[in-house]
């Protein structure tokens, strides 16, 4: 199966638990990985053809921009859940990274797949 990737993918946000975190936006970072069946986009070189990237991108950056999460395991989880069922991809590889959640050049994130390789 072919998979189509997004790297470095930035929005500010609310996210976390303590009391400063829950006023001030901070900065969150996505990379994913997920399952398309190209052939068709490949062969037609028509975009509705394929999984839209930009449409994607600007979709998650909208609904992450008007969220508050605590945790970054809730804010992967739906993340996953938009991609899943908003854009009908099988199976999608998240690492949704926190850089500026600890101090110095310290990165923390999760990582979780939902779904199924085609």
């Amino acid at each position: 199966m072919d998979r189509i990737f997004i790297r470095n993918l930035a929005v500010e946000t609310i996210i976390g638990i303590y009391d400063h975190e829950r006023v001030t936006p901070q900065r969150v970072m996505l990379e994913l990985e997920m399952s398309a069946d190209i052939a068709q986009a490949a062969s037609s070189d028509d975009i509705e053809s394929t999984l839209n990237y930009k449409t994607l991108s600007e979709t998650l950056v909208e609904f992450l921009e008007n969220s508050r999460f605590l945790l970054i395991e809730t804010m992967a989880e739906r993340v996953t859940e938009i991609i899943r069922q908003d854009f009908g991809v099988q199976w999608v590889k998240l690492t949704l990274h926190k850089p500026d959640a600890l101090p110095g050049d310290i990165d923390v994130g999760v990582i979780i797949e939902r779904g199924q390789m085609p």
